[in-house]
């Protein structure tokens, strides 16, 4: 992908037959799933791909047991699908992951150990493996690092994790193979109208500060928590679509939890799951579920958060992590579709919906990752509908992302020979396991733009290690000033934002 190239292609007048507004899984899956049909589609983000609550999830592609508990069977059923899809269609990024609820009573054994043979049956052909029931020994040899004291056992069972933001970027590498225009920091300022009907949208590049004009036959609002404030620049009277409620990870040293299996706590204080998860030699421990006023660029984690996970994970792990062991802290914030007034956002729906405004934009919000894919060809068939566009059937179903063969090592799938194709470089920092090719395979192929691109989706570096991240800014910044022809003051300006984006990510600072 190359910005100049991207720029040239939105600028030249043409009508695309579909235009997305927001670069998140769902704009990103919506991209890939129309231009895969046929249609022109070009798709603008106003920061990075996925630099909002795409990048910040979980790690988990999964059928959510929780639900199975609410009694949404439909939603389990569909997520299992979808998730045996893109473990099909994404290897180097989805991976089967082993998962333990600890026991502390026979009642929970034999309940959750239940329940999760539901799970099981409702996955049919795409289960990614048996659950069973685990004595108390078995349990302690999966999780060595779990609370002992009046352990019965544990219940074991299958879901899968990935890496969210590169998913995201192969989403969007996937969508621009197939003829897709994308744009990240380009801003959505104004709608273009045609009498009371949406036709396009005014954008500003964000890098070069051109200002010009994006048409389309359909227009796509797929903003995440800020769809709201979007669907009032169409019609300033609507009322609010979505909940905004906020989640937080606490990323942890491995040796919170040794063994290869994560841990699931099936119930906690105010009504959720919490996880803790092996990734990429780390483990990531969460979430909440707060909520909050206003949809924020940048959430933070609130103290009491940060409190609530680090209480709930000491009940848990043998060894009690403290403030002081949490090498980063990152929060999302969710778009729940709004449900009756004073409804708990714990209980609020993670089903998505679609809803076509005054002047013709097609809004779609809520939903979760692992359904991404589902979304996208409901939005793409209404889409297209509206846009009086020839009827084209969804082949995503089958699809496989861009990376995705024979190599499974590494998030970049096929790609990883032509990342390292001229050496691998220095390392950016010993605590990191990333390398200086990689920051300019990002630059020249990925169209990171900033520091914050490269170290926090391009690669992890920032959710890794917050302290690391912001150790390497220097050399980051330095290789993409080369890369993008870009000066010094630039690149100090870079680093010193990131710096301060790092320090709100480390709560012990």
């Amino acid at each position: 992908m190359n910005r100049p190239a991207l720029l040239q292609g939105l600028r030249t007048g043409e009508t695309f037959d579909l235009l997305v507004i927001g670069g998140g899984a769902t704009g990103l899956g919506t991209a890939l799933d129309a231009v895969a049909r046929g249609y022109t589609v070009a798709l603008l983000e106003r920061g990075d791909f996925a630099c909002g609550t795409s990048s910040r999830s979980t790690k988990l592609v999964h059928g959510g047991v929780r639900y199975l508990s609410q009694g949404n069977i439909s939603l389990v059923r569909s997520s299992l699908r979808e998730r045996g899809r893109l473990a099909r269609n994404a290897p180097h990024l989805v991976r089967k992951l082993a998962f333990v609820i600890p026991a502390y009573s026979v009642t929970d054994w034999l309940f959750y150990g239940a329940g999760l043979k539901l799970y099981e049956a409702l996955a049919g052909a795409c289960s990614l493996g048996p659950s069973r029931v685990l004595d108390r020994t078995a349990t302690l040899a999966r999780l060595p690092n779990v609370e002992s004291t009046g352990l019965r056992g544990g219940v074991l069972y299958h879901d899968a994790q990935f890496d969210d933001a590169r998913l995201a970027l192969t989403l969007a590498r996937s969508a621009a193979d197939r003829g897709a225009v994308l744009l990240n920091h380009a801003d959505v300022t104004a709608f273009v109208r045609e009498g009371s009907r949406v036709v396009g949208v005014e954008v500003l590049d964000l890098i070069s500060g051109a200002e010009f004009t994006v048409r389309a036959r359909a227009v796509i609002n797929a903003t995440g928590v800020f769809v709201d404030a979007l669907r009032r620049l169409e019609d300033a009277a609507c009322a609010p679509l979505v909940t905004v409620s906020q989640g937080i990870h606490l990323v942890l040293p491995r040796r919170f939890l040794p063994g290869g299996s994560a841990l699931m706590v099936p119930k906690t204080d105010d009504g959720r799951v919490l996880f803790a998860v092996p990734w990429h030699d780390r483990v990531i421990v969460g979430t909440t579920d707060t909520p909050r006023p206003v949809a924020e660029t940048e959430p933070r984690a609130l103290p009491e958060e940060i409190a609530f996970v680090l209480s709930h994970a000491r009940r848990y792990l043998a060894e009690d992590p403290t403030q002081a062991d949490v090498l980063s802290v990152f929060a999302g914030q969710r778009p729940l579709v709004r449900g009756q007034a004073g409804a708990a956002t714990s209980r609020l729906s993670r089903e998505h919906a679609l809803e076509v405004g005054t002047g013709g934009v097609l809004t779609v919000t809520g939903g979760k990752w692992t359904t991404y894919r589902e979304m996208a060809e409901q939005v793409v068939d209404l889409a297209a509908r509206l846009g009086g566009l020839p009827p084209a059937a969804s082949i995503t179903a089958d699809l496989r992302l861009r990376g995705a063969g024979e190599n499974i090592r590494t998030v970049y799938g096929d790609d990883e020979p032509a990342v390292f194709a001229s050496g691998a470089g220095a390392p950016l920092h010993p605590n990191l396991p990333y390398t200086e090719a990689e920051v300019r395979w990002a630059a020249r192929h990925e169209l990171a733009e900033t520091v914050e691109d490269v170290l926090s989706r391009r690669t992890r570096a920032l959710l890794l290690d917050a302290r690391a991240a912001s150790g390497c800014a220097p050399r980051v910044a330095e290789i993409l000033a080369e890369e993008l022809g870009r000066d010094a003051a630039w690149a100090e300006k870079q680093v010193a934002a990131f710096r301060e984006l790092a320090a709100g990510c480390t709560p012990n600072a």
